[in-house]
């Protein structure tokens, strides 16, 4: 019998804003054959399209959408925010905002952070695709200014960090340590090289933004060391699947 689809969902997200759908695929639960076993939703790894066709309506059942309403980020690990006010493929984009409901914004994800937020007062969503490029060059800001664009406040964000690869896998060169402050490094005196501490980055990043502590939460999975739930594109040598953030408003 075929493993259900698996996801993980934010509860801060969703006791803050109860008719929001938000959530973060596992690699469990799909159609797609080895290396891509067996969730894979992205259609830029070599998959077969129509695998990757199959399991992304699987998991957006999951939530109550269907594949037509996703707003997708085509990721190039920049900082480039646009408000997605109708489905469709928003290219060299890494962070998308809305405030119509029925848009579901999707993220793709294998290691880096997938930051997702809401304001549900305004009504408004975010989220945005971090890893160190993203995060170093102040992606998490630029997508909390969007947000306010569409009427949110800082205070009133509530704020979701995807499992990603933690600190205790994610060693980097020098030239990537320097781009973060130093409390987000980590340099164990018997490794050659330093590791970032990305979600903990991340978290520092939000509260400089205007967020509260106690309106952040971070998911304690490390996709390094989990690839039999997450796809790791360090851990797997880059041959494997992605994973999808999702958040938006359903329709009244």
């Amino acid at each position: 019998m075929a493993a259900a689809v698996s996801l993980l969902y934010p509860d801060l997200l969703h006791e803050a804003a109860p008719g929001v759908a938000a959530a973060f695929t596992s690699r469990t639960g799909g159609v797609s054959k080895a290396p891509f076993a067996s969730l894979n939703l992205s259609v830029s790894t070599g998959d077969d399209e129509a695998h990757v066709e199959e399991n992304r309506r699987r998991a957006l059942a999951s939530l109550g959408f269907t594949p037509d309403a996703m707003a997708i980020a085509g990721q190039v690990h920049g900082i480039r925010v646009q408000a997605a006010r109708a489905p469709g493929f928003f290219a060299a984009t890494d962070a998308l905002v809305t405030d119509t409901p029925g848009v579901l914004l999707s993220f793709t994800a294998a290691d880096c952070a997938i930051v997702l937020l809401v304001d549900p007062e305004a009504d408004a969503v975010g989220g945005c695709h971090a890893g160190w490029r993203g995060a170093a060059a102040g992606i998490v800001s630029e997508t909390v200014q969007a947000l306010a664009a569409l009427g949110a406040q800082p205070p009133r964000l509530r704020a979701y960090i995807s499992p990603c690869i933690s600190v205790d896998h994610f060693e980097v060169g020098e030239e990537v340590a320097a781009q973060f402050d130093s409390a987000h490094v980590r340099r164990p005196p018997e490794a050659p090289r330093p590791f970032v501490d990305l979600k903990g980055a991340l978290h520092h990043q939000l509260t400089a933004a205007g967020l509260p502590t106690d309106a952040i939460e971070v998911a304690p999975q490390c996709t390094f060391a989990a690839t039999d739930t997450f796809f790791s594109h360090r851990a797997e040598h880059g041959d494997t699947g992605r994973m999808m953030a999702f958040i938006g408003m359903h329709k009244a």
